[in-house]
């Protein structure tokens, strides 16, 4: 089993910025994709992005050239950037990673609320 821990999540005014960590219990070393999710009330859980091992990344539209996904090895640590915030931007955040072998793990949420 593998235990994610979140943090960074936060009260930030619009166009403020924030940045979200994962920190996971078990070695990178087998890593697949990594990614983050959110759940805004009332609506389904959504994808924000993921990053592949090998690099590639995949973002939702709607975050596009706002958020960036990054990983380090070295301390099994996901990092979500997140610049440019909006009040739609206000949800529970979810890290969620990739082990093969291995399955897959998320993470306990954080919130992330942008207001004025």
């Amino acid at each position: 089993q593998v235990q994610l821990v979140e943090s960074g999540g936060g009260l930030v005014q619009p166009g403020g910025s924030l940045r979200l960590s994962c920190a996971a219990s078990r070695s990178f070393f087998s890593i697949n994709t990594v990614g983050w999710y959110r759940q805004a009330p009332g609506k389904q859980r959504e994808l924000v992005g993921t990053l592949t091992r090998t690099g590639i990344t995949n973002y939702a539209d709607s975050v596009k050239g706002r958020f960036t996904i990054s990983r380090d090895y070295g301390k099994n640590t996901v990092y979500l950037q997140m610049n440019s915030l909006k009040p739609e931007d206000t949800a529970i955040y979810y890290c969620w990673v990739l082990y093969t072998p291995g399955g897959d793990y998320w993470g306990q949420g954080t919130q992330v609320t942008v207001s004025s």
